[in-house]
């Protein structure tokens, strides 16, 4: 399985592993602190950055996703690797952790533990980046390279959207449109609930969550992971959906932790 990443470090392998339409550079802020205890490999997941989709005919779901995961695991000799992931990554470090394809797992704000509703509410609010028509995306370049422009666009995804430099958000924009997997991913979330949480049960977790998450919501969906994975390691940060610039040292030692776990 070809994925494109970035290699970095020495130590156990941690393997990172981004949110719908992103794409490795979203942990620039924490590779350098984890690099010093780890092998990161920080991935383009399948038909996001630099990595081409999935086979033809395969749904982009997030089961589909681990299992093109465990393949790269077995093409690059990572026996069991640590992993992190936010979001849909999130939610594909702990389908990972199903399959026993890790040694631990950290999902950070996670999908799948949505109702049907907030499963929309999802949807809808990164739908219309998905499709958003070539002629508007040159505005939409010019705005988030402002703080105000930002903040307006970002407020559900970033705690702190000031935070993410100006160049990174217009590449991140950029990606984005650019990924052939975005939509029918964000389309394959009908297909997935997080459930049978006995089945994790060997693996070390952590569910990492941050408070000001306004995609999928903190005070709604922390909760329900804490219910369902009551062994796991349970930490809230003071960040939002995506928090790797809001508050690198703190998302840097909530994924060291995890990874350290017996």
């Amino acid at each position: 399985m070809s994925i494109n990443h970035h290699r970095e470090g020495a130590g156990e392998p941690l393997v990172l592993i981004h949110g719908i339409g992103l794409r490795w550079q979203i942990f620039t802020p924490v590779i350098g602190a984890l690099a010093a205890d780890f092998d990161v490999i920080a991935c383009d997941s399948p038909g996001f950055g630099q990595s081409p989709p999935l086979a033809e005919g395969v749904s982009p779901t997030v089961p589909a996703y681990a299992d093109a995961f465990r393949r790269f695991f077995a093409a690059e000799g990572l026996d069991r690797p640590h992993v992190a992931g936010n979001s849909m990554g999130g939610a594909i470090a702990l389908e990972l952790a199903r399959r026993g394809a890790v040694a631990s797992a950290t999902a950070l704000s996670p999908a799948g533990f949505w109702t049907a509703a907030e499963r929309r509410f999802c949807q809808a609010s990164l739908v219309s980046l998905a499709r958003t028509p070539r002629a508007a995306r040159p505005a939409l370049q010019a705005l988030i390279r402002t703080r105000a422009g930002r903040t307006a666009m970002l407020w559900q995804t970033f705690g702190r959207p000031t935070r993410l430099p100006a160049q990174e958000a217009v590449a991140t924009l950029r990606d984005a449109w650019a990924s052939p997997a975005f939509a029918a991913a964000l389309a394959a979330f009908d297909d997935y609930t997080f459930a049978e949480a006995e089945q994790l049960a060997p693996t070390p977790l952590t569910i990492a969550w941050g408070r000001h998450d306004r995609l999928l919501p903190y005070r709604l969906q922390a909760p329900r992971a804490r219910a369902l994975l009551p062994r796991a390691r349970h930490i809230t940060l003071g960040a939002g959906h995506v928090p790797f610039y809001d508050d690198p040292p703190a998302v840097a030692e909530a994924i060291r932790t995890g990874a350290s776990s017996p």
